[in-house]
């Protein structure tokens, strides 16, 4: 109470020092970078990253782009290869006249090497940038390529990639937070008794999220995922603060007309009741930070502090901004809009052996259904962006003109026998789905040595360490097709050369989907048991938790399973996310009706009574906080043009209903089932079972 009555007593000091400190949070938003390359997230160790850190320290080449060229004369083409060489960050450009003079016909390379790189109408040609995939200097040389003879020129691969998602995602940020700020608000002002509180809960939260945005730069740079959701999920999970705090506040008022004291004895109280609300919220954030795939640190760490600077937010800057806005507060109210549930409730009670066997009915095929969603989940990034944008057409180009979806590189020992790079190449070429391998050995013929190639070509590929071979795949990146391919590549390399190292996007993925696989058990294991703990502690019950979870888990099931009935093909993280953050988000809707149900049972209330006023009670508070995470999220699923954003949006909105359907439904029909069992194995209500 002391800590209260300081922040009543110093609300407008509270204010001042709030506003002067969005002014660094600002310039640390601003300032924080912002990483739309999925792939450095994965773990430093696996192959594809070594060899991606040796490509850079050896040769000094990073990224790699196909660059295609349609309807240009030869010479033209030539001149446009020599400005692009001279574009600042261009390690190299590989093409034509990179091995023989432009005098003679192109058409007198071997047939294999001219009709991988040419058709009737447009050639192609390899460019190598100095930093990395997804580095700015990189993204900005790309940007540049893509300028020139706007209409010939298309530039694909994973740097191209890169560059359109931000441009894409620049555009569309904003949006996705006004969109949720509109749409919670009109949930607030339909389900509170308030026409002004809601905006002034709007500016609370708004400066809380300002915060945590600003405060991610000591992490350097946060991902794009990250970003995009970070402002409409801390909305959506700390908005019932507010409203914790509106109701204490009211309720306080109603019976000491002393606003200050009021607001001091609720600031107490909702501090206790939000802490424990938000601990689980946490606790599913911080599960995501346990992934070796490292975009789930990335996103753990800036929410669970979001979701801190909410708890804070809410017991400082909100306070102090009601009392300070009290006489307009005051005009602005209205009556609820929400009906008294007791009714409502009654009939629910009355039907809970048949909500039961619903449950169960649902439970197993829901669960099977939600397995199958977790496996049909895609890794292309690129094949789920809008088909207008420039990387997808350069992508279909290079499919459709040159019938190659992907590219590899492998980095060969230099110490590798000639006769045995050779021989590596040509089984490389032989194997399903490869358009061509090409290093140095492919350059000439076999009885001709290297040695006669110039050093300016020599050097572009091969040095004291080591040799690149570019490989052209007619798979997609991320199919299944590829992903075997790859598997039998790596086999032919390490016959070779045990040190050699098949690198490039599809490898990546490839790596990435072995990582996320494992990734998703731990996390979901992780989250399961750390809520459990929490559940247990905060309820002092050891089957309490077991009910809770199971009524989340489940619908957590339904949720994924709707996605596989549906035919809908989720982002890889999506089924991550939502395992952990649907669990950890709106499991306090159980525990908000648990509580209740016990102070009832312990204060002499029988089970049918003890239940009945729980589910009536609980069920206001439980819509208006599913409400919210579900009108933040909707929007910005309907919106968004990022596959991988609006899935998981999508899945939030729906989540948050689904978890509300499952704890005013279900939840009372297992209070009535396991009345005895939670009565014998929770602390202070076995005197209960009297009742």
């Amino acid at each position: 109470m002391k800590v209260s009555r300081l922040i009543v007593k110093h609300r407008i000091l509270i204010l001042i020092i709030s506003v002067i400190l969005m002014i660094p949070a600002f310039l640390g938003m601003i300032a924080t970078r912002v990483n739309y390359d999925m792939l450095t997230y994965l773990p430093s160790e696996i192959d594809t990253m070594k060899g991606q850190e040796e490509l850079q320290k050896e040769f000094g080449k990073g990224a790699f782009s196909l660059v295609i060229i349609e309807n240009m004369p030869a010479s033209d083409v030539d001149k446009l290869k020599t400005e692009i060489e001279k574009i600042e960050n261009v390690d190299s450009v590989v093409w034509y006249t990179s091995v023989a003079d432009l005098s003679i016909p192109m058409e007198f390379l071997p047939d294999k090497l001219y009709q991988a790189f040419n058709t009737d109408h447009s050639t192609m040609m390899a460019v190598f940038f100095t930093g990395g995939t997804s580095e700015d200097t990189t993204l900005e040389a790309v940007g540049k390529i893509q300028q020139k003879a706007s209409g010939q020129v298309f530039v694909s691969g994973m740097s191209a990639l890169v560059l359109d998602l931000k441009e894409l995602c620049e555009r569309e940020e904003m949006i996705y937070v006004a969109i949720a700020v509109v749409l919670a608000i009109i949930a607030m002002l339909i389900f509170l008794d308030n026409w002004l509180t809601p905006f002034i809960f709007i500016i609370s939260i708004g400066m809380m999220i300002l915060l945590n945005l600003g405060t991610n730069i000591i992490f350097g740079e946060i991902s794009f995922i990250t970003k995009a959701l970070a402002a409409v999920l801390q909305l959506a999970v700390t908005m019932d603060y507010s409203i914790f705090l509106w109701h204490s506040y009211k309720e306080e008022n109603a019976k000491d007309s002393n606003k200050e004291k009021a607001m001091a004895t609720a600031i107490s109280k909702t501090f206790t009741s939000v802490v424990g609300s938000s601990i689980t919220t946490i606790a599913g954030f911080i599960a995501l930070c346990f992934m070796s795939f490292t975009l789930g640190l990335d996103l753990g760490i800036v929410m669970a502090k979001g979701v801190v600077l909410g708890v804070i937010g809410c017991v400082t800057v909100l306070p102090s901004l009601i009392l300070v806005f009290d006489k307009v507060l005051s005009k602005a109210a209205h009556k609820s809009l929400l009906p008294d549930m007791t009714n409502l409730s009654k009939k629910l009670l009355k039907i809970f052996p048949i909500l039961l066997i619903v449950f169960v009915t649902i439970a197993v095929p829901a669960y099977i259904f939600s397995k199958q969603a977790e496996q049909e989940v895609y890794y292309d990034m690129g094949g789920s962006l809008p088909g207008d944008m420039d990387v997808v057409i350069a992508n279909s180009k290079l499919r459709d003109d040159f019938n190659i979806s992907s590219t590899h590189m492998v980095l060969l020992e230099s110490s590798t026998p000639e006769s045995d790079a050779r021989k590596m190449v040509k089984e490389l070429e032989k194997a399903d789905g490869v358009k061509f391998a090409i290093g140095l050995e492919t350059l000439v013929g076999e009885r001709v040595p290297i040695e006669i190639l110039p050093e300016s070509v020599t050097k572009l590929i091969k040095n004291d360490k080591w040799e690149l071979i570019l490989i052209g795949s007619e798979y997609r990146t991320a199919s299944d097709e590829v992903n075997e391919q790859i598997g039998k590549l790596n086999d032919i390399v390490k016959k070779y050369d045990a040190g050699g190292m098949l690198i490039g996007e599809a490898p990546a993925m490839h790596d990435m989907i072995k990582t996320t696989d494992t990734d998703f058990r731990v996390v979901n294991a992780i989250s399961i048991i750390a809520i459990f703990i929490i559940i247990a502690l905060v309820e002092k019950s050891f089957s309490l938790p077991f009910i809770l979870i199971i009524v989340i888990e489940v619908a957590i099931f339904i949720n994924l399973g709707i996605s596989h009935l549906t035919g809908t093909h989720l982002p890889f993280i999506a089924p991550i996310c939502i395992s952990t953050i649907q669990l950890g988000a709106t499991v306090d809707y159980a525990i908000l009706m648990t509580t209740r149900y016990k102070s009832e049972r312990i204060g002499g209330k029988n089970k049918h009574d003890a239940v009945l006023i729980a589910l009536s009670t609980s069920i206001p508070s439980i819509i208006v906080s599913s409400a919210g995470l579900f009108v933040a999220t909707l929007g910005v699923a309907i919106y968004s043009n990022i596959d991988m954003i609006s899935a998981i949006c999508l899945l939030l909105a729906r989540g948050a209903i689904i978890s509300m359907a499952m704890v005013i439904l279900v939840l009372p029909a297992l209070f009535m089932l396991c009345d005895k069992l939670i009565c014998n194995t929770t602390k202070e209500m076995k005197k209960c079972l009297k009742n």
